[in-house]
């Protein structure tokens, strides 16, 4: 038996017809999936930026209050420094001109609130003197100031949401005219 073919032909068409009625809703389906992802990965981008943003913004914060920290407050009183430091690698008890004047104000011009930096515990405000290179010959005192400020994410779709991180920095700055002992050997106050 012998099909014509318009019968062939008209099966084909009405097959054809099917096919593409079923993939109407395929587009949008589509883009349900991909858009969460591209959002999660724009926002992602996005924090990477903010997070590096407050990363320079502190490194420059505590740049300024180590540079207070280490230039003489006054020729005329004997080139004395603004803190007083009582031993090495021991952070200031109360280190307010450099903190006050410099860093919080950097920080304050930034739009990063100063009060976020702890007072004290793991990644609280140090100001402190120490060598700042053991290999050096002579060796040179400074002052190392270091901190941490907290950065709150917000991440949708991931474990990342509503989470801190700790963005740390550190920053050395030698003393100017660094005092000798009789020997001729450098101090470290």
């Amino acid at each position: 038996m012998r099909t014509r073919p318009e019968t062939i032909l008209s099966k084909l068409r009405l097959l054809l017809k099917t096919t593409k009625r079923d993939d109407r809703g395929a587009e949008l389906f589509e883009f349900a999936l991909v858009v969460p992802l591209l959002l999660t990965l724009l926002l992602g981008i996005f924090w990477l930026g903010r997070g590096y943003n407050v990363y320079q913004t502190i490194t420059r914060a505590a740049r300024e209050g180590a540079r207070y920290a280490v230039l003489p407050s006054c020729a005329t009183c004997g080139n004395a420094y603004p803190d007083t430091y009582t031993a090495l690698g021991t952070c200031l008890s109360n280190p307010t001109n450099a903190f006050t004047n410099y860093v919080s104000a950097s920080l304050s011009a930034s739009a990063l609130d100063p009060t976020k930096i702890p007072s004290s515990g793991s990644g609280s405000y140090c100001q402190q003197a120490n060598w700042l290179e053991s290999t050096a010959n002579p060796q040179q005192c400074g002052v190392v100031i270091s901190f941490a400020y907290p950065l709150k994410l917000a991440i949708p779709f991931t474990s990342l949401s509503a989470s801190t991180i700790n963005i740390s920095t550190q920053v050395p700055m030698r003393f100017e005219n660094q005092s000798v002992d009789s020997s001729g050997n450098p101090t470290c106050p």
